[in-house]
């Protein structure tokens, strides 16, 4: 396995020494020593993955250096455009060192969001005309990619991508700091399945609100016919949801979301708050972290979520911290008008044998719709 701080210097001896990106799992050790030994203001955590690409423009553009961006491949969708628009040698021609997260790599057993992503995801870099290599464990061949990627960037002026697999980097002892908010993200998962029951139905945002929201309907036996576990596409909970509930306007729809897919395309609350109608109710768990995939930080606790919402013509949104408000902000929730919000802030952290749902993403969805024949 590879030191994270062995490739960390690889970089920072290349001349690399600005971050930016969107955290993933395979590379959350990586990006804790990031976060550790890197000035605050030489690591932005984006809002998306080509907002990543954008900042690491910026840079370049500033100081003639290359950035390096982290993202899991999933998020290079996000980061395609950016690409091909803006740092491709056609158009602007800005370097910039790109290091994937391999999910679904062939071979490996990964979740089905994951899988054709992971099959692809050469392939796309190839397509696009990035050259790319896989990144090695062993430390000189790892410092000798480093310098052929460099040497690619300043001769092309032009991107070159890092893949990293599955188990390539050592663990890194980073301890998240704690918020200091007494409720858990599951506590408000479950209380707001509770509340809501099986009448109306709810779309939960990726990641481990969509695992709590299973694992609670599993054990009250509540079935889960009537929720919709967006396991992939980071943020767009909220526009399935308003679908739904413009489809379906005589039942309650829930989005369930988070801190960080709300922000990864925020702008989805203009469309919700100007076409949401009376049944669309939009539940955001704020716990400050990107928590499924190492517990990185968002803006989500330095930003007013409420007030966002009201000015993107959301009827009304409401903000709760105590464990105790939370049954009440729920029935207030589902009483009023909307489009309308509630804001749930919470703690990092989850259960160590969290589980994962046991039903695939084909047997939820038929099972999701024909629920809503009924």
């Amino acid at each position: 396995m590879l030191s994270p701080a062995l490739f960390y210097a690889s970089l920072r001896a290349a001349n690399i020494d600005f971050f930016a990106g969107v955290p993933d799992s395979l590379l959350k050790d990586f990006c804790a020593y990031v976060a550790d030994h890197a000035a605050a203001d030489a690591n932005l955590i984006a809002a998306n993955e080509g907002a990543a690409i954008a900042l690491a423009a910026g840079h370049h553009l500033a100081t003639g250096r290359c950035a390096l961006v982290y993202l899991q491949n999933s998020g290079l969708g996000n980061a395609l455009n950016p690409l091909v628009s803006l740092a491709d040698s056609g158009v602007y021609s800005i370097p910039m060192l790109i290091l994937v997260g391999w999910r679904g790599e062939p071979g490996k057993s990964d979740e089905p969001q994951h899988v054709k992503q992971g099959r692809t995801t050469r392939e796309l870099l190839d397509c696009i005309g990035i050259p790319h290599e896989v990144l090695p464990t062993d430390a000189d061949e790892t410092r000798k990619l480093v310098l052929r990627a460099t040497k690619y960037m300043h001769e092309n002026q032009s991107p070159f991508a890092i893949v990293v697999s599955d188990g390539t980097f050592d663990k890194y002892a980073h301890v998240p700091v704690s918020s200091g908010f007494e409720m858990r993200r599951e506590d408000a998962v479950r209380g707001v399945a509770s509340k809501v029951g099986t009448s109306a139905t709810i779309v939960a945002t990726t990641g481990k609100t969509a695992r709590e929201l299973f694992e609670y309907r599993s054990e009250a036996g509540d079935g889960h016919a009537s929720d919709f576990l967006t396991v992939g596409s980071m943020g767009h909970a909220s526009q399935i949801a308003m679908a739904i509930a413009l489809a379906r306007r005589d039942r309650q729809v829930v989005c369930l979301d988070g801190d960080g897919a709300l922000i990864m395309h925020m702008g989805s609350l203009a469309i919700s708050g100007t076409n949401g109608t009376k049944n669309f109710k939009h539940i955001v768990v704020n716990n400050g972290a990107h928590d499924s995939v190492g517990g990185q930080p968002t803006a989500g606790h330095d930003i007013n979520i409420c007030e966002i919402a009201r000015a993107c013509c959301y009827l009304s949104a409401e903000r709760i911290v105590e464990p105790g408000d939370l049954d009440e902000a729920i029935d207030r929730l589902l009483q009023t008008d909307g489009p309308a919000l509630l804001e749930i802030v919470t703690n990092t952290g989850a259960r160590s044998d969290l589980g994962r749902p046991t039903i695939s993403p084909i047997e939820n969805k038929l099972s999701f719709m024909r629920n809503l024949e009924e």
